[in-house]
């Protein structure tokens, strides 16, 4: 979990890692029948050569188009392995970061942790945050209703989750994370018509992350007991995102 504001260590965290005997991101098998059936709740989906619209389940990230924020023009980048892995370790060891994400070490660590998405069935997808040209972030897109923590919590069809870090330090402070926690919450509305809620997992000793993700107009839902962590269930609802 990496720095989402001011005062924030580093924010939302990871999906479990494969291989610790924690629940992982993409432990949950999604069939081609099930991938299909999926794919025709989103009108004019594509459909791959093996019958699954499977880069369909978050509608296109890389389709998204930049907003316009308070400290310049934000936009989700889908990573690129040999283009981002030595930024994204470089703010990985960061200890202020790592003390969430646990991701330090050596470049082959963050590789091992990306790839998986890169490579799986499109429900989870590692972006950049450009903010005025400059990446400056790591985010996770992901399906939450296809992700083991929908077993901890009551999902709903589509809950679209949000795993942050801001990785360059001189971009945290001065409510940085809050309005980037707000913009790209409102590029996943936006992009996402059948989703009606984002969500995080923040650790709940991570009182500034918490912090955070209220002040960009999501709400305090529960606690929620994860392999890993006692996480804060944040929740920002479509139907309230004008009056939050």
């Amino acid at each position: 979990m990496p720095p989402t504001d001011a005062h924030a260590g580093p924010g939302t965290g990871p999906a479990p890692q494969a291989g610790t005997g924690a629940e992982d991101t993409l432990d949950l098998q999604l069939t081609d029948e099930l991938l299909a059936f999926l794919a025709q709740d989103t009108p004019g989906t594509p459909v791959t050569e093996h019958g699954a619209g499977v880069c369909e389940l978050l509608d296109r990230p890389a389709e998204w188009k930049p907003v316009t924020t308070p400290a310049g023009v934000f936009q989700l980048v889908p990573v690129r392995l040999e283009r981002d892995l030595a930024v994204i370790s470089r703010w990985m060891n960061d200890p202020a970061v790592a003390a969430f994400w646990e991701l330090d070490g050596a470049a082959s660590v963050t590789a091992e942790h990306l790839m998986p998405q890169l490579d799986g069935d499109g429900r989870s997808l590692p972006c950049l945050g450009v903010l005025s040209g400059v990446p400056m972030s790591y985010w996770e897109i992901y399906r939450a209703d296809l992700d083991p923590v929908a077993r901890h919590y009551p999902a709903r069809p589509h809950d679209t989750g949000i795993h942050l870090l801001i990785g360059e330090v001189n971009s945290r402070g001065h409510g940085v994370g809050t309005m980037l926690l707000r913009a790209a919450s409102d590029l996943v509305l936006d992009n996402r018509p059948l989703c009606t809620r984002v969500v995080a997992e923040p650790d709940l000793r991570n009182t500034p992350s918490v912090s955070a993700f209220l002040s960009a107009g999501f709400r305090f839902s529960a606690e929620v007991e994860l392999p890993d962590k006692r996480a804060a269930l944040m929740i920002r609802d479509r139907a309230h995102r004008a009056q939050l």
